[in-house]
């Protein structure tokens, strides 16, 4: 026992001595030997992690070299707990090892590598990108952007005009310089300058001269006035659109960033049609959000504090914050929980059993798992053979006990209802051919050789409108004489039409007399589609076996019009049931956290599992933490991909779709933004997508408030020719896709010609 009062200080933890000193004089011999023997094994621990950290530098040198061996290791650590995993690969080539697109060839002692692919250099093992950008390939005040593999130059500047320059490889890049010659703006016939001032082009711009002389000598005033489309003078707010509606009236709408109806405006940071502050007009879309930096389209405030519940830490004002609440959006105080779920008794809709996805089909207020019709048709669940889909026919076609409304084969026997690619087709009955390619197969499409994804049949003879004379039966052709018919989905033989605009009386305001007026009508020329609304959808998991991570949870809002992820997760889909021909599709995307860094985006064009359009986002660079069956490399920014996978999901579809670039037989990029810009936490952005499968047009733009910054320009892809709307999400928690609208729209946008022309002349 040492009973003086002592100080220890030591200089040297590994070598140096510790000299203990205090009031009592020199410390007991036996604690400086324990001192001595404290530090021997501190040294000996730092001996170890030094040479561990010696072997695996060597190990990791020995797989970058080796590019022939009989046994292939890799290396990777995981994106989560950046844990070292090593993974030991048989002889031979299977899976490859060598860089993706690189053929494998077996060899007596193990494998080799063919050459690297155009713009990479390498051993065929190991591939680098080769900088075609250090050349200097674009014009001088043009950014050139190095992709893996090949380059592209970034548009001439504005005020100049020239071809897109992209290519691979370096004598390329060489002997195909960008060249921008100026844009004569006074020639354009856009008419810049206003009529009584005359235009001057300059190197790269225009101005506009002094107003010529008007009445009594005297120079006036040049002013623009801003007109509508009819030629209108626009009472249109300067932030403002001026539109012509279907029936002919003048709409005002708000433009990307800012709210209100259009006549006054205000900004909108979060994007989800409701302004910063309160503007003085009395429709809903001048009330003030209650959720100023999240986007809630929907407006929930479910304890009425004026606080909107997605930034609200207590959204029921119980007392008790929202992440401990066993009811988020109910008070409950008490927190008691019967069935012990994940829902209190306040807000369970089965407080006696346990059900965590509180799944309501019929949306009576009572959980499937304790509802004895939970699709309420008024037949029990042990009698029906359409539980979730009310049919109180029970017509069961093919005798399976599955009824025909719900029967993903309805003439032929499948009790297991087996649907392998999640088409909705029973694999017994799924064949596959589809000579128009609109996702339909032709057995089951009601116009085989004419693209039509909506199958729409107006009048139910089995025949498409698409490939139908008379859609609607009247007798009155659409478009033959003694058409064309005024109101070609209603039945209206007389073809009355009082006013004279063309537009028979029966269908005046309504087209497809869906009873939506035509101006609120997503699709005013489909009865079967009125509003946006992806209340109903279809989860699709793209990598079904491992368990590498959870599935996404999806959870909709405002009436179908916002959902939002919540979960850290494998790829996944959360697909609407509404399939489309053309349709813009437009909303507001936001990751409500600064966790993580990975991908979320939207679908479009999706037909089955493996086939579908993908609009997905990356943030930061990142090689995915599996490297089988091959490496993926994802790059930040926005890519637009075509899906279509030999092997569906799993893991070769995961990693293509992870990887930034094509991947044989299952994805192929389209487009990616030359930015590499990824997005940013806890910001909004709006998305403007437009889809014409008769000619393959695709474009995509985004916004970040008012700004444009991302967009596709034309793009033209006929792999999928139709089909239904989704979001994506892999890897990224807490996503918000708010303030969600579709549209039906066949009509062709202008720049479709122009780029066919420029496309020719290139």
């Amino acid at each position: 026992m040492i009973s003086a009062v002592f100080l220890l200080t030591c200089y040297n933890i590994f070598y140096g001595s510790c000299q203990l000193s205090g009031r009592g004089g020199d410390v007991a011999p036996q604690i400086l030997s324990e001192v001595r023997e404290t530090n021997l094994v501190l040294k000996e621990v730092r001996d170890l992690l030094k040479q561990q950290v010696k072997e695996i530098i060597f190990l990791k040198n020995t797989v970058m070299e080796c590019d022939a061996c009989g046994t292939y290791f890799g290396i990777h650590t995981s994106a989560t707990s950046q844990a070292i995993k090593v993974t030991t690969y048989q002889n031979g080539c299977n899976p490859n090892p060598c860089y993706p697109g690189v053929t494998c060839t077996v060899t007596g002692s193990g494998f080799r590598c063919g050459t690297c692919p155009a713009g990479y250099s390498g051993n065929g093992s190991h591939c680098t990108d080769i900088n075609e950008c250090t050349v200097n390939p674009c014009y001088a005040r043009v950014r050139c952007v190095n992709t893996a593999p090949g380059f592209h130059c970034e548009p001439c500047p504005i005020g100049y005009i020239g071809k897109r320059v992209e290519g691979i490889g370096l004598e390329y890049a060489r002997a195909n310089k960008q060249v921008c010659d100026d844009l004569n703006e006074c020639e354009s016939g856009n008419k810049p300058c206003p009529g009584n001032s005359v235009c001057i082009n300059t190197k790269g711009s225009y101005k506009c001269s002094p107003c010529k002389a008007g009445k009594g000598g005297q120079n006036t005033v040049c002013k623009t006035e801003k007109r509508c489309p009819n030629g209108e003078i626009s009472k249109c707010h300067e932030k403002a659109e001026c539109i012509i509606e279907r029936d002919g009236s003048i709409a005002c709408v708000c433009a990307v960033g800012w709210a209100g109806n259009g006549i006054i405006c205000a900004k909108d940071t979060d994007i989800d049609g409701f302004p910063d502050e309160k503007l003085r007009c009395s429709d809903l879309r001048c009330k003030k959000d209650n959720c100023v930096t999240v986007p809630n389209s929907g407006q929930e405030d479910a304890d009425k504090d004026g606080i909107g519940d997605a930034c609200d830490d207590d959204a029921d004002g119980d007392g008790i914050a929202n992440l401990q609440d066993n009811c988020v959006y109910v008070p409950n105080v008490d927190q008691k929980n019967t069935d012990q779920d994940n829902f209190g008794d306040a807000c369970d809709n089965c407080r006696n059993v346990k059900n965590d996805d509180q799944r309501d089909t019929d949306r009576d207020g009572k959980g499937d798992v304790c509802d004895d019709d939970m699709d309420g048709d008024k037949i029990k669940n042990t009698a029906d053979n359409c539980k979730k889909v009310p049919n109180p026919d029970q017509k069961d076609s093919d005798g399976d006990g599955v009824g025909d409304v719900c029967d993903s084969c309805p003439n032929i026997k499948n009790p297991d209802q087996s649907d392998a690619d999640s088409d909705l087709v029973g694999d017994l009955c799924d064949t596959n051919k589809d000579r128009d390619g609109d996702g339909h197969q032709d057995s089951r499409d009601n116009c085989p050789s004419d693209i039509n994804s909506n199958q729409l049949d107006t009048d139910k003879d089995g025949l498409g409108d698409e490939c139908d004379d008379d859609d609607d039966n009247d007798g009155i052709p659409d478009i033959l004489p003694p058409g064309p018919d005024n109101c070609r989905l209603v039945p209206n033989p007389d073809q009355a039409d009082s006013d004279g605009n063309g537009i028979g009386n029966a269908c005046e305001g309504d087209f497809d007399k869906d009873l939506v007026i035509d101006i609120v009508d997503a699709c005013p020329e489909n009865a079967e589609i009125t509003l946006t609304d992806f209340r109903a959808f279809q989860t699709v998991v793209l990598d079904p076996e491992g368990d590498a991570q959870i599935d996404p949870n999806w959870i909709v809002l405002n009436e179908g019009m916002e959902i939002v992820q919540t979960m850290n997760s494998d790829p996944g889909l959360a697909v609407g049931y509404t399939a489309f021909n053309g349709v813009d599709f437009e909303g507001t995307f936001h990751v409500n956290t600064e966790t993580d860094d990975d991908y979320a985006g939207l679908i479009f064009g999706y037909q089955d599992s493996s086939s579908f359009y993908s609009v997905m986002w990356k943030q930061m660079e990142q090689t995915y933490w599996q490297a089988n069956p091959f490496r993926a490399v994802a790059e930040p920014g926005i890519q637009l991909k075509a899906v279509k996978s030999k092997t569906g999901p799993g893991e070769n579809l995961r990693n293509s779709l992870w990887h930034t670039g094509d991947t044989l037989n299952q994805v192929k990029l389209l487009w990616k933004d030359p930015r590499n810009v990824g997005w940013k936490d806890k910001t909004s952005y709006r998305w403007f997508l437009q889809h014409r499968p008769s000619v393959g047009y695709i474009r995509v733009k985004f916004f970040e408030g008012p700004e444009l910054v991302a967009d596709s320009g034309v793009i033209l892809d006929t792999t999928m020719r139709g089909g239904r709307l989704g979001v994506f999400c892999f890897s990224q928690e807490n996503i918000i896709w708010s303030n969600l609208r579709y549209r039906c729209n066949d009509t062709i946008p202008n720049d479709y010609e122009t780029f066919k022309e420029q496309k020719s002349k290139a």
